[in-house]
């Protein structure tokens, strides 16, 4: 009476926290969908379960992971891990098996170029993060912008900036530094040092949660005045708790946002989400929790729609998903990506003391 899933995710190791948030989506989801009646095929009720490894942010032992939960625990529906990296790791061994991944934090544009068939993510890819800031720059100014820009070696992060560069070339704006940031994301005086010499319009900075919390520090510390700062994962660094005032008018690129009107009848609305999460564990949801939510709510969607645990017709009802979840609505392309929810850009606004900050969501304005 029970299905069960597997999931590798980072409890150790450099993305922690962010495994972290996506354990607590997952668990919350499974827990909501089993008491508000479980999933129903062919005539019988069935509750979630989930089987987790620790994968401590490691790639290889990611691998090892899928390898293990499939051969060894029986697993044959997948939950993905926390990262592109580690999601390129696991896909292989998913495919190979014919073992279908709902993921929900591996954005990376190389993941859906493999002719994966197994594979279904239910977050935008990455190449859209920040595109979006260029196009609120230039629509700022009324005209083309400098960009300076500075990003993480992984996979993540390097489609970020394939998607910069695309942005810039349709803008017609100009790219006037292009930095590599240091692997342990704890320094990044030499590219600032630079954007005081320049005078950029734009920042952009990917580097996962460390590489936020780095560039609101250093930004603070050697005051680097600049127009616009854009960066990924600055929610789940939760800035504003950290560096209160220096975080102001940071803008933020996320896959979710609480105040977005999407619906669904087991979560509500988003500010409901958030509110039922931050009761179970202690702090407001980042979007990393609530994309892994969503992930179990596909799921549910796909066994019910084919009436089997027949890996490949379970499959194939993934990929005629269509559906509106809290997080916001999911379809997928043949590659396996959702095609049909954009990004948001939020923006930290600070009191007038910085005391208390809130996100605001700023665009896209329209």
């Amino acid at each position: 009476d029970k299905i069960i899933l597997g999931a590798a995710v980072s409890l150790t190791g450099k993305y922690s926290s962010n495994g972290v948030h996506t354990q607590n989506g997952y668990n919350l989801a499974v827990e909501r969908i089993n008491s508000m009646g479980g999933v129903k095929v062919g005539g019988k009720t069935y509750k979630f379960d989930i089987i987790y490894y620790d994968d401590e942010s490691n790639s290889g032992r990611a691998a090892q992971l899928a390898e293990r939960l499939i051969q060894q625990d029986g697993v044959q529906f997948m939950l993905g891990p926390y990262s592109s990296g580690l999601t390129k790791a696991m896909a292989p061994v998913t495919e190979k098996y014919e073992v279908p991944m709902v993921e929900a934090n591996g954005a990376s544009r190389s993941l859906f170029t493999k002719g994966y068939k197994y594979l279904f993510a239910v977050l935008a890819p990455a190449n859209l993060y920040l595109d979006v800031a260029i196009d609120l720059a230039v629509e700022k100014k009324g005209g083309p912008v400098k960009v300076a820009m500075a990003f993480e070696q992984d996979a993540f992060s390097q489609d970020v900036r394939l998607g910069i560069l695309d942005a810039a070339k349709r803008t017609k704006s100009k790219i006037i530094i292009d930095d590599k940031l240091p692997k342990e994301l704890n320094d990044m005086a030499a590219t600032l040092a630079k954007v005081k010499a320049v005078k950029p319009d734009v920042l952009v900075v990917s580097g996962h949660t460390k590489g936020a919390l780095t560039a609101v520090k250093q930004i603070a510390e050697m005051k680097v005045d600049v127009p616009m700062l854009a960066m990924t994962h600055c929610d789940a660094a939760k800035l504003s708790k950290q560096h209160g005032k220096n975080s102001e008018y940071a803008l933020c690129a996320s896959q979710w946002h609480k105040t977005l009107s999407y619906k669904d009848k087991f979560f509500g609305g988003g500010m409901k989400y958030d509110k039922d999460f931050t009761k179970e564990f202690g702090y407001a949801p980042p979007y990393q929790a609530a994309e892994s939510s969503a992930a179990l709510l596909v799921y549910k969607d796909a066994f019910e729609r084919a009436q089997s645990f027949d890996t490949k017709k379970v499959r194939d009802a993934l990929a005629a998903t269509d559906m509106q979840t809290f997080y916001g609505n999911i379809k997928f392309a043949p590659g396996g990506q959702n095609v049909s929810k954009p990004m948001v850009l939020f923006q930290v606004i600070c009191n007038k003391d910085g005391s208390s900050c809130e996100n605001k969501v700023v665009a896209p304005t329209k």
